[in-house]
């Protein structure tokens, strides 16, 4: 009897999983009593500053955009618990708390927003546009996604280099869904680069929630085509981020190349401050303050395990606020640029012809 056309097929060859093998979640890490207060202190640290931010634009000394960090603290601090000096931060213009984060000095990212001399771009970037190249921060960039293309050149000089350092690339849900965010993830795989693609997922973009914005809500999947694997994180939980982080980073450093975290997370306040975000109800805001806010959260492991009392958190809190009223105080009378400022730092045409021409 003749075979028929179905077993004398060619088997074909077995195909690839269509989503990479991604490194299971790790549980949060149990922090020790003086990580869990540097932890504390720095979240605190941020919130303050960012309150006070809002307090200075409502009083008019603060122009522009401004974009607040209040409620998403502790993806960063997470993140900078587990770097090594000379990796590099950029991300995009919700960026307050990345820079403090960093290091860099509260007055003078203070003085950058009130657009005075001693800021951290001399007064002419504003809250969107500050950078340290001591602390290794790239940006504040305004571009939504412009700096995930720029994340991915950091780590390619990574790997030119041979530096063993890594990119820590933020960017949000809204910039997820961003061209060049794709064309970055392509050549970061194919590089096998080390840069770490941390979306910071406050749900809502600029005022569009995720299910009615994006297809493919679990964000830790976007690099399924690229083979770049992912993870979805807690970014409310200083420690699932830091243990999140951890795991990220070593699998940069150990040449697997780029990662994704997706950080759960939430902002209190609008896209900005000119947003009243009618997009969502006041319950849902409070409900997620009530239940999941990361500050709290630390706040109530140090009591229950009696590492501190309310009077040890209080003193903290009274430190922190000293430095931010400091630095509110400087970025009011700190001198404005002088008016020469405006031809520096910047590339002027030319007028000559070029050669030939």
């Amino acid at each position: 009897m003749a075979k028929s056309a179905s077993s004398t097929k060619a088997k074909s060859k077995t195909s690839k999983p269509v989503n990479p093998r991604a490194p299971k979640t790790p549980p949060p890490l149990s922090l020790t009593k003086d990580q869990e207060l540097v932890a504390y202190r720095e979240m605190l640290m941020i919130r303050r500053f960012e309150e006070k931010a809002g307090q200075l634009y409502g009083m008019g000394f603060i122009g522009g955009f401004c974009h607040l960090y209040i409620g998403q603290e502790a993806v960063v601090v997470g993140m900078q618990a587990c770097l090594q000096d000379g990796d590099q931060v950029i991300t995009a213009y919700r960026d307050h708390g990345h820079m403090l984060a960093c290091g860099m000095d509260p007055k003078g990212v203070m003085a950058e927003l009130t657009g005075r001399e001693a800021g951290y771009s001399r007064g002419k970037g504003g809250s969107m546009h500050m950078f340290s190249k001591e602390k290794h921060f790239y940006g504040g960039h305004g571009i939504v996604g412009a700096q995930v293309s720029l994340g991915t050149g950091l780590a390619f000089n990574n790997k030119y280099q041979d530096n063993g350092n890594v990119s820590c690339t933020y960017f949000g849900d809204g910039a997820s869904n961003q061209g060049q965010v794709y064309e970055s993830f392509n050549m970061a795989k194919l590089w096998n680069l080390p840069v770490i693609f941390i979306i910071e997922n406050n749900r809502y973009a600029m005022g569009t929630s995720v299910q009615r914005s994006s297809a493919l809500t679990e964000f830790s999947r976007r690099g399924c085509s690229f083979n770049i694997p992912g993870i979805e994180v807690d970014g409310m939980d200083v420690r699932a981020v830091q243990a999140a982080g951890e795991l990220a980073v070593k699998w940069c450093r150990s040449g697997k190349g780029p990662i994704i975290l997706d950080m759960q997370t939430y902002r209190y306040r609008g896209h900005s401050m000119s947003d009243p975000a009618k997009y969502r109800t006041k319950d849902e805001v409070q409900r997620m303050r009530a239940e999941n806010d990361p500050i709290e959260r630390v706040k109530q492991r140090l009591t229950e395990k009696k590492w501190a009392d309310e009077d040890n958190l209080k003193a903290i809190d009274k430190e922190v606020r000293a430095v931010v009223a400091e630095a509110a105080e400087f970025a009011q009378t700190t001198p404005e640029p002088a008016a020469s400022e405006l031809f520096t730092d910047i590339l002027l045409p030319t007028t000559a012809e070029p050669a030939g021409v």
